[in-house]
């Protein structure tokens, strides 16, 4: 009897967690990018791509690869602090919309370059980007 007990027991408890799993969110990484070379002002149409991670796959070129950068980045979407200096440097037109999940949670990332920082925000997930050229487009 309670061997019996204790299995009940154990299944309910376990129970949460197998839910969990089953429902595919935690750690989930499916992406969307959408990129115009001449910002989305232009009326151009986007280049887009996906990546989906564990299994690494999409439209995305080498999604292996693209994979294991994001997960090597600590916080790769995070926005540019409101009270952070930039520079009043202009990298071009080029416009991002990296939307989805990340890791389980969802995100939507606007990536330009109109300043410094935002310079260094595209850059950092430039492999994302592989239509992007730089100066040269």
């Amino acid at each position: 009897m309670r061997l019996a007990l204790l299995a009940v027991v154990s299944l309910v408890l376990a129970a949460p967690a197998c839910a969990r799993f089953r429902a595919g969110d935690t750690g989930t990484t499916d992406l969307t990018i959408r990129y115009w070379a001449q910002g989305r002002a232009d009326g151009g149409t986007a280049r887009t791509w996906t990546l989906r991670c564990a299994p690494a796959r999409g439209t995305l070129p080498q999604p292996v690869a693209a994979c294991a950068k994001l997960a090597a980045l600590d916080r790769p979407f995070a926005p540019t602090p409101k009270d952070m200096a930039c520079t009043d440097l202009y990298g071009g037109p080029a416009e991002a919309i990296v939307s989805g999940r990340f890791e389980g949670r969802r995100i939507w990332a606007r990536l330009t370059r109109t300043n410094g920082c935002e310079i260094g925000r595209f850059e950092r997930v430039r492999f994302l980007i592989p239509a992007f050229h730089g100066d040269n487009e």
